[in-house]
């Protein structure tokens, strides 16, 4: 299984519905929030190809993008084949 990290802000509907997806597949990940630390958001940000907005998700060396991407992979049949790595 890959590792999963996902940057999120407490107050972000999508960032519940992604981890949400992750939970429905019993997928454990590292959530790191974003919302008190510039520094953190920064770091977020230089990981994510300047992307400012949550959540981020990243799965191994991949970077996902956000909610919408990692459903559109989940839809495809792509997501279980990328977590298994």
């Amino acid at each position: 299984m890959q590792r999963v990290e996902i940057y999120t802000t407490r107050t972000c509907p999508f960032c519940v519905t992604a981890k949400r997806l992750l939970d429905g597949k019993n997928v454990s990940y590292e959530e790191t929030d974003v919302g008190g630390d510039p520094a953190v958001r920064q770091a977020m940000m230089a990981r994510a190809n300047g992307r400012r907005s949550v959540p981020q998700i990243f799965i191994g060396d991949t970077h996902v993008g956000g909610c919408d991407e990692l459903q559109a992979l989940d839809r495809s049949g792509k997501l279980d084949t990328l977590l298994a790595g």
